[in-house]
């Protein structure tokens, strides 16, 4: 796949589809710009090849609405502190007034497009919506990685009627590492899978299966498997309908020789909550009424073991729920083993980077994806929509 170091960008309009869809908080202040830190590599590289830069993303779930608080504002304006010169914010995505702001463009001139998804066409995938987009440019640049897996116009359909597609490095980089992890790993390859469904994970743990060595899982999934094998899980959040895909998943692996790890231990509360009632017990003796909230420490030293051993390591999703403090260590921990890890060390998903982020301990982990969803399907075994658009486009050259 072309990345735009093989294409000429010098004096073109080049249109950078980012995934700049970060936090704010009530006052509309951005509480974590590393999604835009991610793509500034690309942003700087086509100022520094003296190209007119559109940079267009969408934020938050305006739902084809114009939604004065979901505007691309903010992030305009830290992407001109960030890149130390003048960032503006265009009206709109489309129309005659884009089109006469970009007409106007210099070289090494940046215009921040207004959020794509206040056109419910973005969502849809139109194709006269993508074709106006791509108007604005000479070179088309895939650098979202975080909204691979959708069908969107800006991502999909766009691919049909810019001159030019490549991708940028961001982009390029999340699909080299999972590949480098997936297709050619140094072993063992251990995969820690978290979160609170079965259902949302069921596909990536049958694809993983096929390639992976040991299966870590811990969150309030885990529930559903330790149930599946019969254990009392009083009160905890179970998927009953996946019980037999669980234990049948659990036989698979242990068939062919994957070591598949469960909690030995637990902290369970009496309520979901942050001040309920907690205490540290083993499988075996959950209380009928409590419900799991975080691996114990039995558990997590277990975890270790297992991961001592590991040359490289893939982490979706929490061991717990880490946003309440009392049931935080199960993961924390996890954060800290992965971190001193000599393997080769790829995270994915929201929760899970911020997490690592809470620890301190980024700079310890070898890559930490931008995309949750995108992670997850590359994980499932899935083609990538927004990649397959490009691969066609390229075929076509």
């Amino acid at each position: 796949m072309l990345n735009m170091r093989d294409v000429d960008i010098s004096g073109k309009r080049v249109l950078i589809r980012v995934d700049v869809n970060v936090p704010l908080d009530a006052n509309l202040n951005i509480t974590d710009d590393t999604r835009i830190r991610a793509v500034l590599p690309s942003i700087n590289y086509a100022l520094d090849e003296g190209a007119k830069v559109i940079i267009a993303s969408h934020m938050g779930r305006p739902k084809g609405q114009v939604v004065p608080e979901l505007s691309m504002a903010p992030v305009a304006k830290r992407f001109k502190r960030l890149l130390k010169k003048e960032v503006e914010l265009a009206p709109d995505s489309i129309g005659p007034e884009v089109k006469a702001m970009v007409e106007k463009m210099q070289d090494g001139d940046v215009i921040m497009l207004e959020n794509l998804r206040f056109h419910q066409a973005e969502i849809d995938n139109d194709d006269a919506f993508a074709k106006e987009l791509a108007s604005l440019c000479d070179v088309y640049i895939n650098n979202a990685f975080a909204v691979a897996h959708r069908e969107n116009a800006s991502v999909v359909a766009i691919t049909r009627h810019a001159p030019v597609c490549a991708a940028g490095f961001l982009l390029q980089s999340e699909l080299n590492y999972f590949a480098k992890a997936m297709n050619d790993p140094a072993r063992p390859l251990v995969a820690i899978i978290g979160g609170a469904k079965v259902s949302s994970k069921l596909g990536a743990l049958h694809h993983m299966l096929q390639h992976v060595d040991k299966f870590v899982v811990g969150g309030a999934m885990a529930s559903t498997f330790l149930k599946s094998v019969d254990y009392n899980v009083g009160k905890s959040k179970v998927e009953d309908d996946l019980l037999w895909e669980a234990r049948s998943l659990m036989k698979r692996a242990t068939m062919q020789g994957t070591a598949f790890y469960i909690p030995v231990d637990a902290v369970v509360a009496d309520r979901f909550s942050p001040d309920a009632e907690s205490k540290i017990v083993p499988i075996r003796e959950i209380p009928p009424e409590w419900m799991i909230m975080d691996i114990g420490p039995a558990t997590a030293l277990l975890y270790s073991e297992v991961l001592a051993s590991a040359k490289t390591i893939i982490w979706n999703g929490p061991m717990g729920v880490f946003e309440m403090d009392a049931f935080s260590r199960g993961t924390m921990s996890m954060v800290n083993y992965v971190a001193n890890s000599y393997a080769l060390s790829i995270v994915g998903g929201g929760d899970t980077d911020v997490a690592i982020h809470k620890a301190g301990e980024t700079h310890r982990i070898t890559y930490i994806s931008t995309g949750g969803g995108a992670f997850l399907a590359l994980m499932e075994g899935k083609t990538l929509p927004a990649v397959a658009a490009l691969e066609r486009h390229q075929a076509k050259i």
